[in-house]
C-alpha cells in the first residue's frame, strides 16, 4: 500500500471514529446535534471553517431530508471525497439503527397492547412532536399568511388522511408562497460554497437518479408487486418530501405502515417512542419499523431507502447551490412549503399520537409533567424517555 492509499485510509477511519463517537452521544435532534457537529468539526477539529459550515447548514435546511445527517454527509464529502460521506454517515447513524432493531425484535416478547411502560413511551412522543410543533411554528409561521397555510394544511390532512393529500398540500403551499412573497424576498448573493468540489456533472447525475427512482419505484411496486420493492418505495417515498427534520416524516411513515397492517399503531407509536431515546438521527426510526415488519434485513433496508435520498440530494445539489440560494423564487417557494410543514405536524400530533396515547386524566398529567421536565427544566431527552416509561408503569398499575 503506497503513502497515498495509508493517508486516505487513515483520513477515512479518523472520519468514522469522530462520527461514530457523534453517533453515541448526540442526544435532542438536529438542531442540537447541528450544534455536537460544530463543536467537534468546526472548533476541535477544525475540519471546515464557520463559513462553510454555516453554508452547509444552510443548504440542508433548504432541502428535503434529514438535516443534520445531511450536514455530517457533507462534511465527510469535504474531508474525505464522496467515499468520505458515507463513512460520515455510517459513523453517525449506526448506533441508533443497532438499538432500534434490537428494540424491534425484543417487541415480540412483550404483550404491547397492555404493556403500561409502552404507553409512557406513547405519552413521551406526544410531549417530544408538541415540542417540535411549537418550535418550529414559532420560527416557520411569523405572519397571518404563513400561520393561514399551515391551518389549511392541517384542516385538509385531518379530514383527508392520505399520503397523497400531504403531497398535494406540500405542492399547493409552494405555490402559493411562489405568489405571496416572491416579491419580499431578497436575493442573497452573499453564501457560496464553493469549497465543496464536486463536479456538476456527478451532481446531475445525482438528481436524475433522485427524480428517477422518485417516479419509477411506484410504478415497479405496482407491476411486479414484490414485498421488497413496496418496502423500498414507502421509505424512500417519505425520505425525499419531508421537509423541517425527522419530527415530519411521523405522519408519512404512519400513512404508509398502520392503515395497510403492517404494524399496528401501538408498535408504531411505541418504536418513536423509543426513538427520542437514543441519540442520533431521528430518521433511524425507519429501522424500527423494518425490523418490525422484516427482521434485521428489513431494518437495513429500510435504513437504506430512507437515507438515500439525502444522499442523493445533498451530492446533487452542492455543485448549484449558489445559484439555488440566491433564487427568490425558490426561496418565496419553501417559505410556504415550511408553513405547511408545521400544519401537518399538528394533524399528525392530534392523530394518531394524541388520539391514541392521551386517554385518561392521569395521562393527561403525565404529558404535562413531562412536557415541563423538557421545555421548562430543559433535561435530556433520555431522561424524559425514563420518567414516561415509569410513569406509564404506574399508571397501568393503578
Amino acid at each position: 500500500m503506497n503513502s497515498a492509499s495509508e493517508r486516505k485510509l487513515k483520513k477515512l477511519l479518523e472520519i468514522f471514529i469522530v462520527s461514530t463517537r457523534l453517533g453515541l452521544t448526540s442526544f435532542g435532534g438536529p438542531i442540537a446535534h447541528l450544534g455536537y457537529f460544530h463543536q467537534d468539526y468546526v472548533r476541535r477539529k477544525k475540519w471546515i471553517d464557520e463559513e462553510s459550515y454555516a453554508d452547509l447548514v444552510a443548504l440542508s435546511q433548504f432541502l428535503p431530508g434529514p438535516a443534520s445527517s445531511q450536514v455530517g454527509i457533507g462534511i465527510g464529502i469535504m474531508r474525505g471525497g464522496v467515499l468520505g460521506g458515507i463513512v460520515s454517515f455510517i459513523g453517525f447513524t449506526l448506533p441508533s439503527v443497532l438499538v432500534l432493531i434490537l428494540f424491534a425484535s425484543l417487541l415480540h416478547t412483550f404483550d404491547l397492547s397492555n404493556a403500561g411502560w409502552i404507553h409512557g413511551l406513547k405519552i413521551v412522543a406526544v410531549v417530544v412532536v408538541a415540542h417540535a410543533i411549537l418550535g418550529m411554528a414559532k420560527q416557520l409561521t411569523p405572519d397571518m399568511q404563513r400561520k393561514t397555510i399551515a391551518l389549511i394544511a392541517l384542516v385538509t390532512t385531518l379530514l383527508i388522511p392520505s399520503t397523497y393529500t400531504q403531497i398535494t398540500v406540500i405542492l399547493l403551499a409552494a405555490l402559493i408562497g411562489f405568489f405571496i412573497y416572491r416579491r419580499t424576498v431578497i436575493s442573497d448573493q452573499s453564501i457560496s460554497i464553493s469549497r465543496f468540489h464536486i463536479s456538476k456533472r456527478l451532481g446531475c447525475l445525482c438528481l436524475i437518479l433522485f427524480f428517477g427512482l422518485l417516479i419509477l419505484l411506484p410504478i415497479l411496486r405496482e407491476t411486479v408487486t414484490s414485498h421488497w420493492v413496496a418496502l423500498f418505495d414507502s421509505f424512500y417515498r417519505s425520505g425525499s418530501l419531508v421537509f423541517g427534520g425527522g419530527h415530519v416524516v411521523l405522519p408519512l411513515l404512519e400513512q404508509e405502515f398502520v392503515p395497510t397492517g403492517w404494524l399496528s399503531e401501538e408498535q408504531f407509536l411505541a418504536g418513536y417512542g423509543a426513538t427520542q431515546a437514543v441519540p442520533g438521527p431521528l430518521f433511524t426510526f425507519a429501522a424500527y419499523i423494518g425490523a418490525v415488519t422484516n427482521g434485521w434485513i428489513g431494518g437495513i433496508i429500510a435504513t437504506i431507502a430512507i437515507f438515500l435520498p439525502a444522499f442523493l440530494l445533498i451530492l446533487g445539489t452542492l455543485p448549484f447551490w449558489d445559484s439555488l440560494r440566491s433564487n427568490p423564487n425558490i426561496r418565496s417557494a419553501l417559505m410556504g412549503v415550511n408553513a405547511s410543514v408545521v400544519g401537518i405536524l399538528f394533524s399528525a400530533l392530534y392523530h394518531p399520537i394524541w388520539t391514541t396515547s392521551i386517554l385518561t386524566t392521569a395521562d393527561f398529567v403525565l404529558a404535562a409533567f413531562l412536557f415541563g421536565m423538557l421545555v421548562f427544566w430543559k433535561l435530556p431527552p433520555w431522561t424524559i424517555v425514563l420518567a414516561g416509561a415509569l410513569g406509564g408503569t404506574f399508571i397501568g398499575n393503578l
